[in-house]
């Protein structure tokens, strides 16, 4: 710093040390090192994480972005491929890959909307019942995902036969006089996929009704709302956080379900996930496959951002905040 003084008519010039700049024991110094000192040891911890995430997740999915600009035409050898979106526009040229896109997102939304309809109940019962209750049904809600979701789809698989339990009970009441198609179409898909995933949906929506204060339910009660209204007035709009979680985890996995489709929907089901592996695995496209992938991958994004925000948005914004 400089600083002037003014004496018998000279003005004397004098040069100060910034103390705050070279003194290595200054306040602003001492707080930096503090941080990095609370910073390091939270980031050794997260190294072994940061390791794998980089190893296994990261780099993967950047190799098959970059495969999926690969241009291998027919008669042309691996060496001789050129880089462009020729991949992309071809599953946009193709109605098949359309078709299969919108089949992948209305099984995925119907999926959604059972997991809602009987999760929503089942997280309210868990809400508003005792400890010792809420831990027994915790219990029962999470057991199915002790299972492996190949033996329980195959549980369902002899359900819904033509000769299976359902059609068979449903005849012997009468209220079909020939079997319904269950398997091997949408509605046995959405099936698996539901009761895969309903578990997801419980947990997230009971999470934000614990959060819920009681006192403002016996509130509405006193003055002299009836349940229901208090039901479409404070509890459904103060869980909606949890609605939304629930939704975005169900609808994420649904996208991107395989096994499910495979043996529920077969060859009558043609969702993306299993498209992709028919082309990768079967055909070896591993170039188209890598673009379909990652189409795939755009579409669950671009819908889930769109949902959020819209809610983010509305007049429910605020519970979100």
């Amino acid at each position: 710093m400089e600083s002037v003084k003014y004496a018998d008519d000279e003005v004397i010039v004098e040069h100060k040390k910034d103390e705050s700049s070279e003194d290595p024991k200054s306040p602003i110094k001492k707080q930096k090192k503090n941080r990095m000192k609370k910073f390091l040891p939270g980031l050794l911890l997260l190294l072994p994480l940061l390791v794998i995430v980089l190893t296994f997740f990261v780099v993967p999915m950047l190799y098959i972005f970059y495969l999926s600009f690969i241009d291998v035409k027919e008669g042309l050898n691996v060496d001789e491929a050129t880089y462009s979106f020729n991949n992309y526009m071809k599953f946009f040229a193709d109605p098949y890959y359309l078709n299969s896109l919108w089949l992948t997102i209305k099984i995925s939304f119907y999926t959604v909307v059972f997991c809602l309809l009987f999760g929503y109940p089942v997280a309210l019962t868990m809400a508003k019942s005792s400890p010792k209750v809420r831990s027994i049904l915790t219990l029962l809600v999470v057991s199915p995902l002790l299972i492996s979701v190949v033996v329980r789809n195959f549980g369902w698989y002899l359900l819904l036969l033509p000769n299976g339990t359902i059609n068979t009970i449903l005849l012997n009441m009468g209220i079909i006089d020939q079997p319904i198609k269950l398997l091997f179409s949408e509605i046995g898909v959405v099936i698996g996929l539901a009761s895969a995933y309903l578990p997801f949906m419980i947990l997230s929506i009971s999470t934000s009704l614990y959060n819920i204060d009681p006192s403002l339910e016996k509130a509405s009660g006193i003055l002299g709302a009836s349940p229901l209204r208090t039901f479409f007035s404070i509890t459904l709009p103060l869980s909606l956080p949890g609605i939304v979680a629930g939704t975005t985890l169900v609808f994420s996995v649904s996208m991107s379900a395989y096994v499910t489709p495979v043996l529920m929907g077969g060859a009558g089901v043609p969702v993306l996930p299993v498209v992709t592996y028919e082309r990768i695995m079967t055909l070896f496209q591993w170039t188209f496959g890598s673009a379909m992938s990652y189409i795939l991958l755009a579409a669950t994004l671009i819908i889930v951002m769109v949902f959020t925000r819209t809610l983010e948005k509305s007049k429910f914004g605020e519970v979100f905040r």
